[in-house]
């Protein structure tokens, strides 16, 4: 009961929120069209077994004109179930669309607001494969709980009006055993509820296991997936060091984890279909065996007989709703878990960012950047980087230096607001642009000027003004390329990656521009000459780098040294006197 309750609870948090929404008056319409084409369904098989009742019956009197009206009933209740079913259909999968549609708008901007992705993989939650949860358990979740739901609601109305019908059967065919009659009030429903009480119980005893074994499964084959994708994005560093047997062998193992499961998947599938069919096949003849007696006693005709087979049939089915969708419930749960551990995810990663005990980003009314009693910390505590009353100046060069692993690149995350592990304040200037380069810039697949343009949009800038920013950068090959579509991480030598993320610099020409060895792979000459265009082009913006070289010293006017103190690294000036080469 508990994990009933808890599932109930996490598809009423992850689904409610959709018949609030905006979308909230279509959504509730078509659900409304589609219950309502339901309980008409339901309604429909009532009819259909009164109406094999009769027809049966004049089968049996050989009544022809009985027989011929009873073709014409069948014939329009044939025909309107048809037509319900089809617009059900339809609307079902418009209201399928449009809640998924909502949903993964809903997910998309949860999980990229304010780097929350980002904290999330800081975190390491159970939230993997965030690609899965959007693309696939959305969609799962929104067609299983429609056809669970939906199916529920009609065992409940068919139970409902069908037991009505077989209790007064049982009346009219009472229990005939040896020739002796015996009166028992609505055994014919008694029957069926022992049958499907006995049919749950069995399912659920032989199934449950099903519920983690489809968890686990979702969870090997997203894994399997993403290292397939890490191969593609990174085949030539595996080229290059000759890996290609060592991620076989990696992948193997991943997807041996996929086969070893599935093959528990299909062992306990075996069992509970093994089960299932047979006590679909005993359902067939069930009815008859308990209705047969009176028959052949003449208390009921053929039609009675055929009728109390249906309605016992469909008591049957409403009473073993769980038995017949088992696995696709196991396979619901198993979402449910996902995405409620998704939501859970973005949650923590969102309080993560507003907690007092993290670091804080304010806005400022000065010209400067201040860090006041700053910790920078590992997400595990572990002290990394220490600042008191330290700034960055406005319109000044800085470079920091500093042994590898001192924390220099976690120093410009917590300077960007996505690094919050730690405490104090870094105060920013009120409105003023911020750019981290890394040493690895991003570039989307697409149109190179929509590549270069990134994070605007691709019309933000004027191709001419793009040109001249490639020819500055040394990238003239590609001025005639604007238009082309690549996957241009993967087109371009890093070198030219990182020019490209120059001139996307030049574009977008900050306050501050952060260069984590953003140049590191450009040789000496051509790194002096785009530290002097920047110089040139972007006069008023802050450049703080982080490199390595000493050549960099002469393009920048202050050197910062992150320096070990105890278990931790603090900010040193060294003031230099710069000369632009």
């Amino acid at each position: 009961m508990n994990n009933i309750r808890s599932t109930l609870a996490a598809v009423w948090r992850i689904a409610f929120p959709y018949f609030r929404s905006e979308d909230k008056l279509a959504g509730g319409a078509l659900l409304a069209s589609v219950i309502a084409i339901e309980l008409s369904l339901v309604a429909i098989d009532v009819l259909l077994n009164q109406w094999r009742g009769r027809f049966y019956n004049d089968l049996q009197a050989r009544d022809w004109d009985g027989f011929v009206w009873e073709l014409g009933v069948f014939t329009a209740l044939a025909g309107l179930n048809v037509a319900l079913s089809i617009y059900q259909l339809y609307l079902n999968q418009w209201l399928q669309i449009r809640w998924r549609r909502w949903m993964t708008s809903r997910y998309l901007g949860e999980w990229m607001h304010k780097a929350n992705h980002y904290r999330m993989q800081l975190q390491g939650d159970a939230a993997d494969n965030p690609d899965q949860r959007i693309a696939d358990d959305i969609r799962l979740f929104v067609d299983q709980t429609l056809g669970i739901g939906v199916g529920l609601l009609s065992s409940l109305v068919s139970l409902a009006s069908f037991v009505v019908i077989l209790w007064g059967l049982s009346a009219e065919s009472p229990l005939t055993l040896f020739g002796a009659e015996f009166l028992v009030p609505g055994y014919l429903v008694w029957g069926a509820l022992i049958y499907a009480v006995f049919g749950t119980a069995l399912t659920q005893w032989i199934g449950s296991p099903l519920v983690n074994l489809s968890f686990e499964q979702q969870r090997y084959e997203a894994d399997f997936r993403f290292n397939l994708m890490r191969v593609r994005e990174n085949s030539e560093q595996i080229a290059l060091l000759k890996g290609e047997s060592a991620e076989r062998l990696r992948l193997s193992e991943r997807f041996g984890r996929v086969v070893e499961n599935w093959y528990a998947i299909m062992s306990r599938t075996k069992r509970l279909t093994a089960f299932t069919s047979s006590y679909s096949q005993a359902a067939v003849i069930f009815p008859f065996i308990l209705g047969a007696p009176a028959y052949f006693a003449n208390k009921v005709q053929l039609g009675g007989l055929l009728q109390t087979a249906s309605a016992f049939g469909s008591v049957q089915n409403s009473l073993s709703f769980f038995v017949s969708i088992y696995r696709s419930l196991a396979e619901w749960r198993s979402v449910i878990a996902r995405l409620d551990g998704f939501e859970m995810s973005i949650a923590s990663a969102t309080d993560l960012a507003a907690s007092p005990d993290s670091i804080a980003v304010v806005a400022s009314a000065g010209d400067e950047i201040d860090l006041e009693k700053l910790l920078v910390q590992l997400p595990n505590g572990t002290p990394l980087v220490s600042a008191t009353s330290f700034n960055l100046r406005a319109h000044e060069r800085t470079l920091v230096t500093g042994p590898s692993g001192a924390g220099k690149s976690t120093l410009f995350r917590a300077i960007a607001g996505i690094w919050p592990f730690g405490h104090g304040s870094i105060a920013i200037p009120a409105n003023a642009t911020l750019m981290m380069l890394p040493q690895l810039p991003y570039f989307p697949i697409g149109p190179l000027q929509a590549a270069i343009a990134y994070p605007a949009e691709a019309d933000a800038y004027s191709p001419d003004r793009i040109r001249e920013v490639l020819n500055a950068v040394g990238l003239p090959r590609l001025v005639p390329r604007l238009d082309e579509e690549a996957h241009w991480n993967r087109m371009l030598s890093l070198g030219e990656q990182q020019r490209l993320g120059l001139a996307r610099a030049l574009l977008i020409a900050p306050q501050y521009l952060f260069l984590d060895e953003a140049t590191a792979s450009l040789d000496e000459p051509a790194e002096a000459a785009l530290y002097r265009l920047i110089e040139q082009e972007l006069p008023a913006t802050a450049i703080i780098s982080i490199g390595h070289r000493s050549t960099l010293a002469a393009f920048h006017q202050r050197n910062v040294v992150l320096a070990r103190d105890g278990e931790m690294f603090t900010l040193q000036n060294q003031e230099t006197d710069a000369v632009s080469p």
